[in-house]
């Protein structure tokens, strides 16, 4: 995969080219050309540009914005469905964009963002699912603490890189400069109480962002205050390194469903924002658009201790995750398999062995894996409810990697205008390192 520039030739061989391009260049017996002063002193421009171009390359910021659940197949098909989205656009006409990013399991919110930033999987990172369980009980990761593998902001700091980030998933008390964490107490849709996030963010920050907009203050953090909040730090403060996490698109897909007017209308909306982010940001910055997985259309559910309840069959050893189960039991197995040719069982194909093993490495021989069937997703109700039934929201991910894809899109200095292969979601830090100029993976 390239993204950017390949080796530079040194001016002499930019000028050996420009010579079999048909110029009139003197050459010697032995065919080198003859260097006069006239061409030394050519030589040596265009070696300063060089070193010019490569200076201003290492000098380069990145904004990494992550758009919560913009499945791969909204860019790709942006002509079909019409989407009124300018910046995106735009960026897809100047950048590198893949051809849709393969996640990792779990493909939600949380895992899936700390391996952008770390370049690994959610066994080696830690950060398991949306939660953990807690003496308090169930509650997100919220702490950086929670890490178990180098993540970016930390080589950018160790670097002498300034760092950013607004409401990026696991970094209250990460070690970044200008830091509004993903926190709160209460949610009103994909909005968060304010008063949570600035009792974790970098003191003083909310406060300084407020007297630049009095808007910002307004009870609910949603991709609105997200957006001042990121312009004032990309204004006052010109991070070498910015993360941004927009939210709303996600939960008016969950809510309306993936390509709904609705949530059409909300990733529309983002790209507005979108439009007053890039107006704000340096000259020199690279601009990497992202996401964390795609979306499914999932209208209904299947309860599936009231499903193995109506077989008389004891579902023990079986874990449900949602958009997958597993199960040790081969009886189980044997009814999922059974179900697979019922279209209303809600039940989908055995997941192969091979993708076991690529997705989820160390899984045991015996388990076995199997997915819903489109439309649907598993859920763990009561022995005596109804089988399947009509979900409370429309849309969902949680589904094995393979079901969709997630975005990859990079523009800026520096970034060659290219379409990608599809590329595996543990790649991306690694161009964002190389914007900034650091090592990864980083010197422990």
């Amino acid at each position: 995969m390239l993204l950017f520039p390949g080796d530079r030739l040194d001016s002499y061989q930019i000028l050996d080219r420009i010579g079999q391009g048909g110029h009139n260049i003197d050459r010697m017996p032995n065919g080198h050309m003859r260097r006069s002063k006239g061409m030394r002193n050519l030589a040596i421009l265009i070696a300063a540009a060089g070193l010019a171009t490569q200076a201003a390359a290492q000098d380069r910021k990145l904004l990494v914005i992550s758009i919560d659940g913009m499945d791969h197949r909204y860019l790709k098909d942006r002509d079909a469905l019409k989407l009124r989205i300018p910046n995106l656009r735009k960026l897809l006409e100047q950048g590198a964009w893949a051809d849709g990013v393969m996640g990792i399991v779990p493909t939600v919110t949380w895992p899936s963002h700390t391996t952008l930033v770390t370049g690994v999987g959610a066994e080696e990172h830690g950060i398991l699912d949306n939660n953990i369980q807690t003496v308090k009980g169930s509650e997100r990761y919220w702490y950086s603490s929670y890490l178990k593998a180098p993540v970016l902001w930390q080589a950018a700091k160790q670097a002498g890189k300034r760092t950013a980030a607004i409401h990026w998933p696991v970094t209250v008390g990460a070690a970044i400069d200008y830091n509004l964490p993903e926190y709160f107490q209460a949610r009103l849709g994909g909005a968060m109480d304010l008063k949570s996030t600035e009792e974790k963010s970098t003191r003083g920050l909310v406060k300084e962002i407020a007297e630049e907009y009095p808007s910002f203050l307004t009870p609910w953090m949603d991709d609105r205050t997200r957006t001042l909040g990121t312009i004032y730090v990309l204004k006052r403060y010109q991070p070498d390194l910015t993360l941004l996490h927009l939210m709303d698109h996600d939960e008016v897909a969950h809510k309306a469903g993936p390509f709904s007017r609705e949530a059409m209308a909300t990733l529309e909306y983002t790209d507005e924002l979108l439009g007053q982010i890039l107006a704000a940001a340096p000259a020199n910055t690279v601009v990497a658009i992202v996401s964390d997985h795609g979306f499914e259309a999932a209208p209904r559910e299947l309860n599936v201790a009231a499903y193995f309840a109506a077989k008389k069959i004891a579902a023990g050893g079986t874990v449900v995750r949602g958009g997958y189960l597993i199960t040790y039991d081969a009886a189980v197995a044997a009814a999922l398999s059974e179900a697979r040719v019922d279209s209303g069982s809600c039940v989908g194909r055995e997941i192969p062995r091979s993708e076991v093993d690529r997705f989820l490495p160390g899984t045991t021989p015996e388990a076995r894996l199997f997915e819903p069937a489109a439309g649907c997703f598993f859920a763990t109700g009561k022995a005596g409810g109804e089988i399947v039934s009509s979900r409370p929201s429309a849309g969902q991910h949680g589904h094995w990697p393979t079901r969709y894809r997630a975005v990859f899109l990079m523009a800026g200095p520096g970034i060659q205008r290219q379409g990608l292969p599809e590329m595996d979601m543990r790649d991306a830090v690694k161009h964002f390192a190389k914007v900034i100029g650091i090592a990864w993976p980083p010197k422990r």
